[in-house]
Formats: structure tokens, C-alpha cells, sequence
């Protein structure tokens, strides 16, 4: 019986082992032993309850932030705006944690909403600049980025300042995705309700592209807008749609980082979260489903490598090395592909003989 496995699948967990094998490299270039250094990465992501639920915990945003780019690629843009999409989302979750006396039944759902609408309008200036003066979305996502790092920059300090300036104050109890279940139960790590606020978001991503009218619209405008447009498609409120569909993934993703993972928002960071969900977008091939299992692995990376540091003293900056490897392979993802064609060819011309 023959397992027929997706091309996509096959590109990706290619892209895994050239990735693992040339951190083996780096490793034993820098007189380490590489079993021993994948032993103690993978084992501080996943060896107790507690960094289980950390990794888990490190995958949450990357889920949300993954799709986002996902979503956007899937409708033939680029969303490079995740990170500040994120930052709003985080910004408002805050503000509103901060300011807002509810009890956390309803706070909790306002928070998710208002951080969802936050990215959402975050990305709908570049969809409209897309969409009206086609102003690519690259250029004009990274420069909201930056209009976002700035304004949380002036914003925190001035309304939500902390005990330090570079900080907010903290998220009450009823403003945080932390529940005391999940803590108690993965032995104190930080994982969060976020968690089943992301796998939700990857099973109505995978609906909404898959099974519904919107999502055949969205990739038709995506894989050739002059066809979309003379089938009857409104191209251009559809590339809107699609980018503040993008930007509130990117939203969710910063609200689970800064009142689920962490409890205060610091200012004069941009998220890694927003570029690591392009690298998770790229390996997931842009699929939602891919997506998730991608963020749990560099959740796993990203979890074990300050352990694989404590017990061999291989420096952590090996872990991101590998990370950015496997994105490299991952994103030459066509090269993979002409090899797989290649070796399928000349597998079955052997067999004819």
C-alpha cells in the first residue's frame, strides 16, 4: 500500500534536516559534540511538564503571527507588518487591562476583541494603499512597523508607566490569559488560555480558505487579480479584507505575548514574533495546519536553547543559527522541489528498464 505524502509536507521536513544537519556542523566546528547539544535542545523544550508548557507557551503567539502571514501570502500579498500588527494588538490589550474594572469573563473576550481590531486597522491603511494607489504592501507594512514601535514607545511611558520607565505597570489577575488550571497543571510554566485562542484561529483559518466563497475570492484576487476582476470579483475590497484579516490574526498574536506569556509591556522592542511568523509561514508552506506544527517547533528551539547552553555551554546563538538554516532551506523551497522531481524521474525511468 503506498502513503501518498504532500509535496509541501515533504519540502518542509527536507528543510528540517538540512537545517538540523548544518547546526551539526556548526556545532562540531566549534568542538562540540553535536548528539549531545540536540540532546539538551530538544530536552529543554520538552523534558518536564513545566518547558513543555513553556514551549507551548513560546508557540502561542508564533501561531497567530504564522498565519497572519500565512493568510496574507495565501491571498498573494505580503504582510512584513506582523510585528507592528502585533504591537497594537499588545498596546491595546494593555491599555484596556490597565484601565478597564470588569470581571475577567468579560474582560478577557473585550481584550481579545479590541487587540483583533487594533491589528486589524493596523493593516488596513496598507490594504487601502494597495488597494487604491497600489502602493506595494512591504514598503508600507515595514513602515508601520515603526510608526507602531514608536508610538507604544511614547504611550506607555506617558499613560501606563510601570515601576521603571521602559515598562508598563502590571496586568491585574482578571486582565491576564494566565489561569491558575493550566499553570498548576504544566508544574508553574507560562501557558496560557492563548493557547486555545490560536488552535481556534487555525481551524477558522483553515474553514474560511478551504470551504467558503470568501476564501475562494481572496486566493483568486491572489493568484491573478485581472482574472479575479473580470469573473466579477471586487479586487480591490478584497485586498483590504484580506490584509485586516492578516493584521487581526498578527493583533491576537501580540495580545497573547503581552497579557498571556508576559504581564507588562515594555517599550524599545519591536516583537521577533511578527519576523519569526514569516519564517514559520514560510516553513508551514502556508498552511494553517503547517503553521501550527511549524510554531511548536521553533517554540521547541526557542525553549531549549538557553538549556543546551546551561548544560554543554554550546552557545545559544547556535539555536537561532539553526532556525535561520532552516529557513533559508525552507525558503528555497523550489530547489527542494526541482530535486524531488528529478530523483521521481529518474527512479522511474530506472523501473521502465
Amino acid at each position: 500500500m503506498k502513503f501518498l505524502v504532500k509535496k509541501e509536507v515533504l519540502v518542509g521536513l527536507t528543510a528540517v534536516v538540512l537545517g538540523l544537519l548544518a547546526g551539526a556542523l556548526f556545532m562540531a566546528v566549534t568542538g562540540n559534540n553535536p548528539f549531545t547539544g540536540y540532546f539538551y535542545l530538544f530536552a529543554g523544550g520538552m523534558m518536564n511538564l513545566e518547558r513543555l508548557g513553556n514551549t507551548l507557551a513560546m508557540a502561542t503567539p508564533l501561531i497567530l503571527t504564522g498565519l497572519s502571514v500565512a493568510f496574507a501570502f495565501r491571498t498573494g500579498l505580503f504582510n512584513i507588518g506582523a510585528a507592528g500588527q502585533a504591537l497594537i494588538g499588545g498596546l491595546v490589550a494593555t491599555a484596556i487591562g490597565l484601565t478597564v474594572g470588569l470581571p475577567k469573563a468579560i474582560l478577557l473576550p473585550l481584550i481579545l476583541i479590541a487587540a483583533a481590531l487594533g491589528g486589524a486597522l493596523w493593516a488596513w491603511l496598507p490594504g487601502i494603499l494597495k488597494a487604491k494607489f497600489n502602493v506595494h504592501e512591504v514598503v508600507s507594512t515595514i513602515m508601520m512597523n515603526w510608526i507602531a514601535y514608536w508610538l507604544t514607545y511614547y504611550t506607555i511611558p506617558a499613560f501606563f508607566k510601570g515601576s521603571f520607565e521602559t515598562e508598563s505597570r502590571l496586568i491585574s489577575d482578571a486582565a491576564s490569559l494566565k489561569t491558575p488550571f493550566l499553570t498548576e497543571l504544566f508544574a508553574g510554566s507560562y501557558i496560557n488560555m492563548g493557547l486555545f485562542v490560536s488552535l481556534v484561529a487555525v481551524f477558522l483559518v483553515s474553514i474560511v480558505l478551504n470551504r467558503t466563497v470568501l476564501g475562494y475570492r481572496l486566493k483568486a484576487v491572489g493568484y491573478n487579480r485581472f482574472a479575479a476582476e473580470y469573473a466579477g470579483i471586487n479586487v480591490n475590497r478584497h485586498i483590504v479584507a484580506s490584509m485586516a484579516i492578516a493584521g487581526a490574526l498578527a493583533g491576537l498574536g501580540g495580545a497573547t505575548l503581552y497579557v498571556g506569556y508576559a504581564s507588562s509591556m515594555q517599550i524599545g522592542i519591536l516583537p521577533s514574533i511578527g519576523f519569526d511568523g514569516i519564517a514559520v509561514a514560510l516553513l508551514a508552506s502556508n498552511s494553517p495546519l503547517g503553521v501550527l506544527g511549524s510554531a511548536v517547533f521553533f517554540g521547541i528551539l526557542q525553549s531549549g536553547k538557553g538549556f543546551m547552553n546551561a548544560m554543554t555551554k554550546i552557545p545559544p546563538e547556535i539555536g537561532d543559527t539553526i532556525i535561520a538554516t532552516i529557513i533559508y532551506f525552507a525558503a528555497t523551497s523550489v530547489l527542494i522541489e526541482r530535486w524531488f522531481a528529478s530523483f521521481t524521474k529518474r527512479k522511474g525511468g530506472k523501473s521502465r528498464v
